[in-house]
């Protein structure tokens, strides 16, 4: 990312595609902005979603998506086929985006249509500006307890995010071999 642009709260972006840096972003009240301008027909892109942060204490958020997962089979109904809940970072947010859309009306669904989230930054947007928005950045103070998305999924599947883990980092080395 070459630059930062600040998105104040009321502003409406002049470009139709919008890329997002999530990092220190409370998860939820980013999702309020951008399901708000995926309605407003804003085209959205989300660069780092594993560096979203959910406060709250660290074991009682992580026992609170474990408890979803856990809960989805019941001795009733072994093979019980949903709700499906998601696992990985950029998916959670996802959701997190989808609770707040109208997703089962037709504006809802084109909106989150627009709506694209990818872990760490890809190349096509490596070059280009990334917005901030104030008023959802993680405001850090003594005691303040929280979890980001990435610890989440650490820990609901280890392995899984171990294998991520070394494909970013082969990733890194590769393109610095080339520089």
């Amino acid at each position: 990312m070459s630059e930062v642009k600040v998105l104040n709260k009321g502003e409406l972006p002049k470009e139709n595609e919008v890329v997002i840096d999530a990092s220190n972003h409370v998860a939820g009240r980013l999702a309020t902005v951008v399901a708000k301008l995926a309605l407003q027909g804003k085209r959205v892109i989300i660069i780092n979603a594993e560096k979203a942060v959910v406060t709250g204490d660290r074991n009682m958020v992580i026992d609170w998506f474990k408890r979803r997962m856990s809960e989805i089979r019941t001795h009733y109904n072994p093979e019980k086929v949903g709700p499906k809940w998601p696992r990985r970072p950029d998916r959670i947010l996802r959701r997190i985006i989808r609770g707040m859309l109208p997703y089962k009306r037709s504006k809802g669904k084109s909106a989150l249509k627009r709506i694209r989230i990818f872990m760490g930054v890809p190349s096509e947007y490596s070059g280009k500006a990334a917005y901030v928005i104030p008023g959802s950045m993680l405001r850090l103070r003594p005691g303040l307890k929280y979890v980001t998305l990435e610890e989440i999924w650490a820990s609901i599947e280890p392995s899984e995010h171990e294998a991520w883990r070394k494909g970013q980092s082969m990733s890194t080395k590769a393109e610095s071999n080339k520089q």
